[in-house]
């Protein structure tokens, strides 16, 4: 089949697809017991993919699927089954002294394409947000996770005909990277494109595509403690946003710390270093914490680790003279996904709130919470960076447009 059939389908699909709420719901429904129902068959897929990942490569962990994921987005599924459908809503209206009554509703975006890494959870993902807001979608999967992909879209496509559902309406590319080129060309067909991955495949849909882009950045995330911030919750949310999961976008890539609490560095440090943690740290992190860290796990810090997504068990610490100067080191290395304060200063707290550029702003809580489920939208389809239509995790309202219904009585124009 050539790229634009396949386009074709989905466009032909999404001007077919209007389903009730209802309707939509117990799709959803039904995909999430499908998804458990079918555990077995996903592992077993997923792991011809496993096999021919290293498992040191970071992605790995991203790759992974487990009884124990499958079951979590699963659950996500129905989170989203139960979510209040976004579409059709009236964002305003208004009657005219001309006596037009023009109002603006909530509408699908279309036929939105992804193009995304080895997160077979994606597949699910994309699928259950689009499909809840009335939206096709056109999915290029990584090949590294092409046997996981296979799988996922087979289930989904599997309840789709169960329910006598064209199942364009989520359709999956070949594995081929003409196939990720021919989406970016699709004008016409496709109406937005949203890149999930590496920073480097995101430079390169934006580059490349002639279709309008949403742009998911990489995660260069840094938490600043404070010198009023409280020793126990630093620790506490400085090792979580690290450790919890390390291939994420949203774990602590650099910590900041004010130079009047470098003391407390090697007890912040300490369960940092009983998981195994490589620290990057400047002259004044690394003076404070040699002879308190484990020494095969400790160096100093060069220019290339401040501003860099690790995606593994390391990250960099930065010295900071104020809290101007913490303010200023984001500023510069930022990728403006998410950034913390730890502090029980009202006055920074709230300035930090105000004059962080970031699509999520933390005080005294773990940067593991920039997510679409922790935030109340079920799931996400990605965590925008930029500030065109979308920014932060992107769920069922930032997946519809709007458009003007016009009403008049034979109304013209002098």
């Amino acid at each position: 089949m050539s790229y634009n059939q396949y386009f074709e389908n989905a466009q032909l699909a999404a001007r077919n697809l209007n389903l009730s709420p209802d309707a939509i719901n117990q799709v959803l429904t039904d995909l999430a017991a499908a998804a458990v129902a079918q555990t077995d068959y996903l592992l077993a897929e997923n792991k011809k993919d496993l096999d021919r990942m290293d498992p040191a490569n970071p992605n790995y962990d991203r790759l992974k699927l487990t009884t124990e994921r499958i079951k979590g987005i699963a659950d996500d599924i129905i989170n989203v089954s139960r979510l209040e459908n976004p579409l059709g809503h009236i964002l305003s209206e208004k009657t005219m002294p001309n006596g037009l009554h023009i109002s603006k509703i909530s509408v699908p975006l279309g036929v939105i394409g992804v193009i995304y890494e080895a997160r077979p959870n994606v597949t699910f993902d994309v699928f259950a947000l689009c499909f809840k807001t009335g939206n096709v979608c056109i999915l290029k999967g990584g090949s590294d996770a092409v046997y996981s992909n296979q799988a996922i879209i087979a289930v989904i496509h599997n309840v789709l005909t169960k329910h006598n559902i064209d199942i364009n309406v989520a359709v999956l590319l070949p594995k081929e990277r003409e196939a990720a080129e021919a989406l970016m060309q699709a004008v016409g067909f496709v109406d937005v494109i949203i890149p999930r991955g590496s920073q480097g495949l995101i430079d390169s849909v934006r580059k490349n595509s002639k279709v309008p882009v949403i742009e998911t950045g990489a995660g260069i995330v840094h938490t600043y403690f404070d010198e009023f911030a409280d020793l126990k919750k630093g620790t506490d949310i400085i090792f979580n946003s690290k450790t919890r999961r390390v291939s994420v976008c949203n774990a602590l890539d650099c910590a900041i710390i004010h130079a009047d609490r470098l003391a407390d560095l090697p007890q912040i440090a300490k369960p940092l270093g009983n998981a195994g943690v490589t620290i990057y740290a400047d002259d004044e992190a690394y003076a404070a914490l040699q002879h308190h860290y484990p020494a095969a796990l400790l160096f100093k810090a060069g220019p290339e680790h401040f501003g860099t997504e690790f995606l593994s068990m390391k990250m960099a610490i930065k010295t900071v003279d104020s809290f101007q100067q913490a303010l200023d080191h984001i500023a510069t290395h930022s990728s403006k996904h998410s950034e913390a304060i730890i502090t029980e200063n009202t006055k920074n707290m709230e300035t930090f709130l105000n004059r962080v550029d970031a699509a999520a702003v933390y005080v005294n809580a773990s940067t593991a919470f920039t997510d679409g489920a922790q935030f109340g939208l079920g799931a996400e389809i990605g965590i925008s960076t930029q500030k065109l239509h979308a920014r932060g995790p992107m769920g069922l309202q930032e997946l519809t447009s709007y458009k003007w219904l016009v009403k008049g009585d034979g109304q013209v124009r002098s």
